[in-house]
């Protein structure tokens, strides 16, 4: 098998696997293994191919809004690992993103055509300086950043806490004030043709994202000098590549992509600043995103929108009397099987040499 096939076959294999895994558990615990799939069509397609309802667009817009920060988040882990670094700042990079995005929002006067690119512009710009942090220690004084990156998930947590109650003005301890409309990613049209889903505009900088991320690193001697670091920082360094400089600007770059993500949850999905309690995990599911996606753009995008169909089916399925958690679950197992993608290799190749040598046997014997 060519290792351009290799990066095609073995994540659609994992994929298979853990569908199946979750099948299994469906099964094993008598539940219905059909109404788990026709949940996850609905959520995806909008179609209820089980109870023959009416095609409801509003699954769609969800199952969008679903996807969307975790592509973020899956191209903010990619970008950094494609330059040989393990970043798991995504979470904290997306907190002080919406803070930034929140600041911006209520701070800024100005028509929207200026004001939404401020806001993301701002949320992104934060991501990156929060990037900036663990990308200098790991550059300068080689303080691992995955050490540093988890630590800073927590100051990116309460430092957003902080702000939305003590700064922003937050009346109920819960929220700020509503932006104001100029500010907001929503939309009434996307809403109106989506059954009033919270579908919104926040769809266009991800396919900016998107294309450039694939643009930078494929497509620019920068992006070269990336890699380069991080397939040999030593022999890029010998190369007179700036290799301290690359480790901090990739991280960076990283960041960037999770503080949009930031941007987008808190002007598109609502429209107000808010107090998280705990983590929601958007920066841990664009791990897996970019682990199945193989770090690639287009697989990204793939995958993201795999993850994003589990997170919207799950209520689909609790109505169904099948537990949430079996999305979770089946997302683990995805990321399980591809971490094993050397091991189902070797067996796919073990197979084919049988299937080669099998005809050569038979020839031998007559």
């Amino acid at each position: 098998m060519t290792k351009r096939a290799e990066k095609i076959v073995l994540p659609i294999i994992s994929i298979l696997l853990g569908f199946l895994l979750g099948a299994a558990i469906v099964a094993a615990t008598g539940r219905s293994v059909p109404a788990m799939f026709a949940a996850m069509i609905k959520a995806i397609s909008g179609f209820d191919i089980l109870n023959g309802q009416p095609f409801n667009p509003r699954y769609i817009g969800e199952f969008v809004v679903q996807a969307m920060p975790i592509i973020l988040t899956g191209l903010s882990f990619a970008f950094a690992s494609r330059t040989g670094l393990f970043s798991i700042g995504a979470e904290g990079q997306i907190m002080v993103g919406s803070m930034a995005a929140t600041a911006a929002a209520l701070y800024i006067n100005a028509p929207a055509w200026i004001h939404v690119p401020l806001v993301l512009l701002c949320a992104a710009l934060a991501g990156a300086l929060w990037g900036a942090i663990p990308g200098f220690l790991k550059a300068y004084f080689n303080v691992p950043e995955v050490t540093v990156t988890i630590m800073l998930n927590y100051v990116g947590l309460y430092l957003n806490n902080f702000m939305v109650l003590n700064v922003f003005g937050s009346t109920d301890r819960v929220k700020t004030a509503f932006f104001p409309q100029s500010a907001l990613l929503e939309s009434p049209f996307l809403e109106s043709i989506t059954r009033n889903s919270r579908l919104n505009w926040g769809f266009i900088p991800v396919i900016l994202s998107l294309l450039l991320f694939w643009f930078i690193i494929n497509k620019t001697t920068f992006g070269y000098s990336l890699r380069a670091v991080g397939y040999n920082k030593e022999a890029a360094r010998y190369a007179g590549m700036k290799v301290n400089r690359n480790i901090v600007l990739s991280l960076m770059i990283a960041g960037a992509f999770s503080g949009l993500a930031g941007a987008i949850i808190t002007t598109g999905t609502f429209n107000f600043g808010r107090v998280v309690t705990a983590a929601e995990g958007y920066g841990f599911d664009g791990i897996a995103v970019a682990l199945v996606g193989g770090n690639e753009a287009i697989g990204i995008l793939l995958s993201g929108m795999l993850f994003g169909m589990l997170k919207a089916a799950q209520p689909l399925m609790q109505v169904q009397g099948i537990p949430r958690e079996i999305a979770g679950i089946i997302q683990a197992a995805i990321v399980l099987f591809v971490a094993m993608q050397y091991g189902i290799k070797m067996i796919i190749d073990k197979i084919g040499k049988r299937k080669t040598t099998a005809p050569a046997t038979e020839g031998e014997r007559v």
